[in-house]
């Protein structure tokens, strides 16, 4: 059964071995993109483990915790891949999958991957002053955003924080509404102006269907 909660995610009766099937170890915040990939690519021999979203918040965490995964899982899967980008790890993640044989999403961030890296680079000598969102992120705003910057007990910090900042911008992995009118209101409450970019799964649907099709 696969939960989106900040522990395991896992699917459900899966047979005792695993030969020839594929582990997925993801961010947390890309379990409802990479379930939704899978479903619509019918890529039923890739297997989902999500890492607690919230170590986006302590990037430090992230290559140990990535690290206890594949060692618990490596000897019963065929291949791994680890659907984490550097994610604020300074390079440590990139090298660990070098050192344990898994490979791993290009590219700085999810924000970069999303949009397509490529495109990220070439937007970035312009774009140094936006502030993005991805669906998660929009869904996820107070608990990831918000709280922990402390902005809900010290609204005087915005300014500190987003002054340098001239937009928000909405990577929407998929077409809802919803999802707009609330990261409209993100930008709103962070004082920036909002622009809405429609990505789609960027460079994850690219590097998935790769490793899927091996």
């Amino acid at each position: 059964m696969v939960t989106l909660d900040d522990t395991v995610l896992t699917e459900a009766g899966l047979p005792a071995s695993h030969q020839g099937r594929i582990l997925l170890i993801a961010c947390g915040a890309l379990a409802h993109e990479v379930l939704a990939l899978k479903r619509l690519n019918g890529w039923d021999h890739l297997d989902l483990q999500c890492l607690p979203a919230k170590l986006h918040l302590y990037p430090d965490r992230i290559t140990e915790e990535v690290t206890k995964s594949v060692a618990v899982h490596q000897s019963t899967y065929s291949a791994i891949f680890i659907l984490y980008a550097d994610c604020g790890t300074g390079g440590l993640l990139f090298e660990k999958c070098k050192e344990l044989g898994v490979q791993m999403l290009a590219g700085p961030h999810c924000y970069s991957f999303f949009e397509g890296n490529d495109i990220f680079l070439a937007r970035s000598e312009t774009e140094f002053t936006a502030f993005y969102l991805t669906d998660f992120l929009v869904r996820q705003f107070d608990a990831f955003v918000w709280r922990p910057m402390g902005l809900d007990r010290h609204p005087e910090l915005r300014d500190m924080y987003f002054g340098n900042y001239t937009k928000l911008v909405y990577q929407a992995q998929t077409d809802n509404p919803e999802l707009d009118v609330k990261a409209q209101d993100c930008a709103r409450r962070l004082g920036l102006a909002y622009e809405r970019r429609f990505t789609g799964y960027g460079d994850l649907a690219v590097e998935m269907a790769r490793v899927a099709e091996g």
